[in-house]
């Protein structure tokens, strides 16, 4: 089949992927624990240190090995370059809007962001959760983001109360049982 009906080159770049749409409501700050704050920066610097140089190197090597066009190093390598970049780049824009919080500065006897809260559910289920930033959920670990329906439920709640979350199975009570302000890593 000739060239000139092939979709696309093997050099041609591929069409950056749209990044996803931000987890956070429209003017809200993107608050991070500083242990969130340093992985971000970490991976921004191995990407950019480790990762990135050694494939540009194989890219190198790969491109000076003449015909480009079924070399399957050049053509894996940009492809990998083109992820790397839009991955550090994303990477970057979350260092420049985060606004670090450090959990032990909150206040004790209330819910706010940095908090882990212990609760149980109407069935009697008892869950704990720490309310952390939207670069930084887990919930394997129990870690919610603070614009999620639950840590929404929970903010301002103090020891003892019931809060009201609501699903789509309809409302739901909770109680809190503890609050503590423990560094989150």
């Amino acid at each position: 089949m000739s060239k000139a009906f092939t979709r696309e080159s093997e050099d041609a770049p591929e069409e950056d992927a749209p990044e996803a749409a931000s987890p956070l409501p429209a003017g809200a700050k993107n608050y991070i624990t500083p242990g969130g704050f340093a992985r971000i920066k970490t991976e921004l610097k191995r990407m950019v240190e480790d990762e990135r140089p050694e494939v540009v190197r194989t890219v190198s090597w790969a491109a000076s090995n003449g015909d480009r066009s079924e070399n399957g190093d050049y053509i894996y390598g940009k492809r990998r370059l083109r992820e790397i970049d839009r991955r550090v780049r994303y990477l970057m824009k979350r260092l420049e809007i985060a606004e670090v919080v450090d959990p032990r500065d909150q206040a004790r006897d209330q819910v706010f962001f940095g908090a882990t809260v212990s609760y149980s559910d109407s069935k009697g289920n008892e869950r704990t959760v720490s309310i952390v930033g939207t670069d930084e959920v887990d919930p394997g670990r129990g870690r919610v983001s603070w614009v999620s329906p639950i840590a929404r439920a929970l903010i301002k709640a103090r020891e003892g109360d019931t809060v009201v979350l609501r699903t789509p199975a309809g409302p739901e009570k909770l109680d809190v049982l503890k609050i503590r302000y423990d560094p989150i890593e």
